[in-house]
């Protein structure tokens, strides 16, 4: 492979957005509203609603999505872009990203950025032009849209503070859920070093939020917080280790959100490590179990108990798993019932049930009622009762879990 091969911009566009494919990216619910009337800047960033990727065959999907390089100097075994990855390689300069993010939002293909970098000469050196880009989109071009920055734990916590002031979001990549894992599958990277780099990140925010003496507030710091990305399926942890892992990053670092990168051989064939389980399913799954954890106030026990090997079931979302192997608590009257107990039904959600809570201070709720809400009863039925409902005996139906799980199918022979 010729390395010093020089290509269009397009031709880089190409590759380097097919690259940062395996970066997990986020929406932008967080950050602070910007927007550019007045004719002075460019670009808008709203409260919610911009998210993800820009693609390679030219649909918009809102963020321009692109690694600086993918280039690195590092040997992680899991990544596609590892030195010894025998990858086509490209490289964007400081002005070719500044003018490819200008011109895509001048045709209104995106509203932001999201940028990620291989490692190239040294992780200051990356850092430092991973700033230079952000720097002249905001102070240059008066960019004032929607900016996801990607930084590195083994930069100088200056270039990170400054990151930190001119971008929406940051994210510093925990890589994999243990520290023995990352000793093993990345030795050239930290966990101590990852740890601290986040730990600095929480605490910039954090003094951020406070007044001086005079009532002056501080400059911003990454309004939008900073959230992480752990690759899945390339060591041998089980999902009760990963999820264990997510809940001390969320409360220790007050992260925005933990994103879970499915590893699969299938990407990389020649990275040599096993296929543990369907990869995307996995990933699903632990995004639903996540979400309980976070939001529905369940225990990583309760979640995780469910099968012998502390492995999610991947036939079934994570709150029907539970709820099956918890039948003697239901059904439960919906209209009775605690929130904390509701949030539990399966195909209930966090606004179905507030709204629940709401109607019945008015009047009994009934079986049709949900529907009109926005709920579905298809998982629900088995578990709870209803003005005008009870389950009978399907709650406690040998067959219930078949009723959900997908038909087993003929594996092939050939």
């Amino acid at each position: 492979m010729n390395i010093m091969a020089q290509y269009s911009l397009s031709q880089k566009l190409a590759i380097l957005s097919d690259a940062a494919k395996y970066d997990a990216s986020c929406a932008s619910s967080g950050t602070n509203r910007r927007d550019s009337r007045g004719g002075k800047s460019l670009g808008s960033s709203e409260g919610s609603g911009i998210c993800h990727a820009y693609a390679p065959d030219g649909r918009c999907i809102s963020l321009l999505k692109i690694l600086m390089t993918n280039f690195c100097i590092y040997d992680c075994s899991y990544c596609v872009n590892r030195v010894s990855s025998n990858v086509q390689r490209a490289r964007f300069s400081v002005d070719e990203v500044v003018r490819l993010t200008i011109d895509f939002y001048r045709r209104n293909y995106i509203e932001g950025l999201f940028l990620s970098s291989g490692i190239i000469r040294s992780p200051d050196a990356t850092m430092l032009d991973m700033v230079r880009i952000v720097e002249k989109l905001r102070h240059e071009e008066n960019f004032r849209g929607y900016i996801h920055l990607k930084t590195i734990p083994d930069a100088s916590p200056e270039l990170v503070e400054k990151a930190g002031l001119l971008a929406d979001r940051l994210s510093i990549n925990v890589e994999l859920p243990t520290d023995a894992s990352v000793a093993k599958h990345a030795p050239e990277k930290k966990p101590a070093q990852i740890r601290k780099a986040m730990a600095d990140v929480r605490a910039r925010k954090d003094a951020a939020r406070d007044r001086s003496h005079t009532g002056k507030r501080p400059p911003r710091f990454a309004p939008a917080g900073q959230s992480t990305q752990m690759i899945i399926g390339a060591d041998g942890s089980s999902d009760a280790t990963v999820l264990g892992q997510s809940t001390r990053l969320y409360s220790g670092y007050k992260l925005k959100r933990v994103y879970y990168s499915a590893f699969s051989p299938i990407r990389d064939s020649s990275a040599k490590l096993p296929l543990i389980s369907p990869p995307l399913q996995r990933e699903h799954r632990l995004y639903q179990a996540d979400w309980l954890l976070r939001f529905y106030q369940f225990d990583l026990d309760e979640i995780t108990s469910v099968t012998p090997d502390g492995n999610l079931d991947l036939d079934i979302d994570p709150k029907l798993a539970w709820a099956l192997a918890n039948r003697g608590l239901f059904p439960v009257d919906i209209n009775v019932a605690p929130k904390e107990m509701l949030l539990r039904v399966p195909g209930f959600g966090v606004k179905l049930v507030g709204r629940m809570l709401q109607t019945r201070r008015q009047r009994t709720l009934r079986y049709e009622d949900i529907g009109r809400m926005g709920g579905s009863m298809k998982k629900a039925k088995a578990f709870v009762t209803a003005g005008g409902w009870s389950p009978g005996g399907l709650t406690d139906s040998a067959d219930l879990r078949a009723r959900f799980a997908p038909p087993p199918k003929q594996l092939s022979l050939f």
